[in-house]
């Protein structure tokens, strides 16, 4: 996930890196964001999200740190989302690291999703949000254009991965990310894309 200060010249920075176009998603009006997608697989997507100029600010915070996001800041892959099949369960473990479970609608979705009281990613974005759609039929990312793009792998960076490791260990994950250790610096993210135009490593700042 690519959080931004503002949608459209996030979008406009991530297409540049990958070479391709994003589909609008839409807005989230308990949050007071709106999104655009990238289809990566028919499971897997790459979100960029921002405030939404046109919806009032909630009185809580907004999930995924967008609150702290500095308005000069460059798009920042900040963090995932991993999809459960029964989130209550998994949350259970890790509500401390996770945060609640929340109801969320857009448009024709609705999902589940652990949101922390203050809005952050958990451990930095290290560890993922939990998401659990309630359209079990078709995964979203099947429904957006194939652009011919595929995430290669995601890789995430802590200070501690032992604990990282750990807990999508416990989460018994399908398809789990490389965890690195960070050394000196903070924790972050790396996803490598395969693109019409070649590989493409996204890192950070965008």
């Amino acid at each position: 996930m690519i959080t931004a200060p503002e949608l459209g010249a996030g979008v406009s920075r991530v297409e540049a890196a990958l070479g391709v176009s994003l589909t609008p998603g839409g807005t989230h009006p308990g949050m007071g964001t709106h999104n655009c997608l990238l289809r990566l697989s028919d499971s897997t997507y790459l979100e960029v999200i921002a405030p939404d100029p046109d919806a009032p600010r909630p009185t809580w915070p907004r999930w995924f740190d967008l609150d702290r996001v500095d308005p000069d800041a460059a798009p920042l892959l900040a963090g995932w989302v991993a999809r459960c099949d029964d989130i209550h369960h998994t949350q259970a473990a890790w509500a401390e690291t996770l945060g609640t479970v929340q109801h969320m609608s857009r448009g024709d979705l609705a999902w589940q999703i652990t949101v922390r009281s203050d809005g952050g990613f958990p451990l930095a974005g290290a560890a993922p949000a939990l998401i659990e759609w309630q359209q079990p039929t078709i995964h979203p990312a099947a429904t957006l254009p194939e652009v011919g793009c595929s995430l290669v792998e995601l890789q995430l960076y802590h200070p501690d991965p032992e604990r990282i490791y750990g807990i999508l260990t416990a989460m018994a994950m399908q398809a789990r990310p490389i965890v690195h250790w960070s050394g000196d610096e903070p924790a972050h993210l790396v996803a490598v894309i395969d693109t019409p135009a070649g590989r493409r490593t996204l890192s950070r700042r965008i």
